[in-house]
């Protein structure tokens, strides 16, 4: 982690903010999924955010994730370094977040590399992880391991067809957003700027 000093006044509100976001019980799930889905190896961290934080800023875990989503021969990341440089990991974590917005995570989603690296915003973290675990459960091309409910399906296209006939009938319809004119008239209106008579 970056040496930081302690923050204070705003600075300080807006990070306990932050930290408030953060879900230890989504910890525990992500975690498990995460092991579970590498199918190797992989050491169980201890609970906590600081825990949590360690246990992937060096970028090996998440790079090991998104190769696992992917067949065999196909992995996005080629080469995981287990490098102890810093710029090394930070560069990992940037590899995993381009292969997070290619498999589907949408821009909006991911976190920055700092968020993860100086643990700003670990529930960003934590919400890139959610949302690649609802990508990977949504194409389900066999390569998502898991229990499918621990994360939501996206919402897929829903393509509707229309013929002429529908189209043109549609042209002729005022839409509501228009308003209407049904019961309106121009009676008792005074031309612009002339003052009303109230009695």
């Amino acid at each position: 982690m970056a040496n930081r000093g302690p923050s204070y006044g705003l600075s300080r509100e807006v990070q306990e903010k932050i930290e408030q976001k953060y879900d230890a019980d989504l910890e525990n799930k992500l975690v498990d999924w995460i092991i579970l889905q590498c199918a190797e190896d992989i050491e169980h961290p201890p609970p906590g955010r600081a825990h949590f934080q360690k246990w992937l800023m060096d970028g090996t875990v998440l790079c090991k994730l998104i190769n696992s989503l992917y067949p065999p021969g196909q992995e996005p990341i080629p080469k995981i370094s287990e490098s102890k440089m810093a710029f090394k990991q930070m560069e990992q974590i940037s590899q995993f977040l381009k292969a997070a917005e290619i498999y589907g995570v949408r821009t909006t989603d991911i976190f920055q590399t700092v968020d993860l690296w100086e643990g700003k915003d670990m529930a960003a973290v934590q919400r890139t992880l959610m949302a690649l675990g609802s990508v990977a459960v949504t194409k389900d091309d066999g390569c998502y391991r898991g229990e499918p409910s621990w994360f939501h399906r996206k919402a897929q296209q829903n393509r509707r067809g229309f013929s002429e006939e529908q189209l043109r009938q549609g042209q002729s319809v005022i839409g509501l957003q228009m308003g209407s004119n049904k019961g309106a008239s121009q009676a008792g209106m005074t031309g612009y700027g002339t003052p009303r008579q109230i009695m």
